[in-house]
This record gives C-alpha cells, sequence and structure tokens, in this order.
C-alpha cells in the first residue's frame, strides 16, 4: 500500500516536468487565476490530490465542487491563483488525475444505481486490475463514486485464485494451510460443487468466477438449502458490466466485483482555463 499519497503526487509532477518546463519559462513571471472547468457530467473525484500538486509550486487553490458531489456540464470544480508559469507547469498532472479519478468515480456510481434499481443490496467492488502506480488513487476514485475497494495489496487477505490451486495439491489440501494463518479467506470457484466444499470447510468469501445469474441463483438455493448460506460471503466475478449488472443484482449476492471501473476508464473531459 502506499505509505505516503504526497510523495506519489510529486512523484507524478517531478515524472512530467523533467528537467524543467522550458516552454512556461518563457513567460513573464505573472500572477493569475486560472478554473478547471467540466466539459460532462460527473461525479468529482480527486480534488484535494489536486490541491496538493497545485501547492507544490505555492499556487492557492478553492475547491468548489467537493469529492463526491456533481458536477454538471462547463461548471468550475477548482480555481487556483499563482504564478502564471507555476500554474501552467502544474495543469496536465492534475488534469489527467482528475479525469481518471472522475471517471473511476462517474463509472463506479452509475454502477450503484443500477444496483439500486434492481433493488438489491448487493455492493459493488473495485478488483486489482488497477494502472501501476496509481492503485491508490484508482481505489479511492472508486470509494468516493459509491463502491468498495476490496484489497489493495496481496497481504491484506488470502485469496486463492485458480492458478493457485492448478500448483496446491487440492482445495482440502490448501485451505486447510490458509485456515492455519488465522486470517479472512477468500476462494474462487468454477462449480457449484467447489463452492458447496469450500462453504462447508470454512472459506469466509466464495468468488464465484464466471458464474452467469442462473448459476449464481442455483449455488445460493443450493446453500440455503443446506444451511450454509449465511456462513459465507458470495462474490460475482468475471465478464461483468453496465450492461448486465442488474441481472447479477438480482441474485442478492453480497459482492458484484467489476474489473473495468479501473481497468478501462473513460476518463472525464476537463480543461483549465484562464480568467
Amino acid at each position: 500500500m502506499i505509505h505516503s499519497p504526497k510523495r506519489e503526487l510529486k512523484r507524478f509532477l517531478d515524472e512530467d516536468v523533467g528537467n524543467g518546463d522550458i516552454t512556461s519559462k518563457l513567460l513573464q513571471k505573472k500572477r493569475i487565476r486560472a478554473k478547471i472547468i467540466t466539459r460532462e457530467e460527473t461525479v468529482v473525484a480527486g480534488t484535494k490530490f489536486a490541491k496538493y500538486i497545485f501547492s507544490l509550486k505555492k499556487c492557492r487553490t478553492q475547491i468548489l465542487k467537493k469529492d463526491g458531489s456533481v458536477s454538471k456540464v462547463n461548471q468550475t470544480i477548482l480555481e487556483i491563483n499563482g504564478n502564471a508559469r507555476d500554474v501552467l507547469t502544474c495543469e496536465r498532472t492534475v488534469l489527467n488525475l482528475l479525469s481518471r479519478m472522475c471517471g473511476i468515480a462517474t463509472q463506479t456510481n452509475n454502477l450503484k444505481k443500477q444496483i439500486k434499481s434492481a433493488g438489491s443490496k448487493s455492493k459493488v467492488f473495485a478488483t486489482r486490475k488497477t494502472a501501476p502506480g496509481l492503485r491508490f488513487f484508482d481505489k479511492e476514485a472508486v470509494k468516493i463514486g459509491g463502491g468498495e475497494k476490496h484489497r489493495m495489496t496481496l497481504n491484506e487477505m488470502i485469496m486463492i485464485k485458480d492458478n493457485h490451486l492448478a500448483v496446491g495439491k487440492s482445495i482440502e489440501d490448501i485451505l486447510e494451510k490458509a485456515k492455519k494463518t488465522g486470517g479472512k479467506i477468500e476462494i474462487e470457484v468454477e462449480s457449484q460443487k467447489d463452492a458447496i466444499l469450500c462453504a462447508k470447510l470454512g472459506a469466509d468469501i466464495i468468488m464465484l468466477d464466471n458464474f452467469s445469474p442462473d448459476r449464481i441463483k442455483k449455488t445460493i438455493k443450493k446453500l440455503t438449502e443446506l444451511r450454509l448460506r449465511n456462513k459465507v460471503i458470495l462474490e460475482a466475478s468475471g465478464r461483468i458490466n453496465s450492461k448486465n449488472i442488474a441481472r447479477y443484482a438480482r441474485t442478492n449476492v453480497d459482492m458484484i466485483s467489476v474489473g473495468n471501473v479501473t481497468n478501462s476508464v473513460d476518463g472525464i473531459d476537463l480543461s483549465l482555463e484562464i480568467s
């Protein structure tokens, strides 16, 4: 996990600046006011990080739209006051991060709304399918959009997936070893039979990988009949998106993992304008 988001934000800016912003140095030293405007409706996310990036160049920033609020087309979400050279040096780093985080938050919020419309209490979760170096910010955006972060790093909990099972001796053997750690255990299954076995063996979370909504319903029914349903958390995962999430939500599975909110981000169109 990132121990210092501020250190990462400084790294982002340093990466963009390189040995210096040779274009902005051509400008006279002049204080300006600027604003960041949304060109499409969005759930706002990342404003405090944008503010910090500008502060690295001693620019003052006022947040007009807080994270989690909805900004309509052409609304101003940030106002910046600072030296023209410094504002423009920070411009692209800020816009790139804000665009990505707003996109993730907006996509997540749309999925959450569909789940609610389906009359379900399922929750949408992020996965580890994030851009390297951006996981903290990607997952933060999911949370701002109304989703859940799930596992941030490999050390947070045991998650036994298909390739672990391919290398291990058996489901029984690997679960027995996992239980000795005393931590929470999640395991991925590809059949109703294995879901029942894992529930009996004491797994905390069972990931129903690439199950159709109908298969999930049948598995839940069987687990209920065996009085195992209340002993486990069930997660639906695999090819779930905005087109089919409502059908998964209606199964009343506990968790719905959606990888494309972080690995296929539709960034929000934002612009910085000098006023």
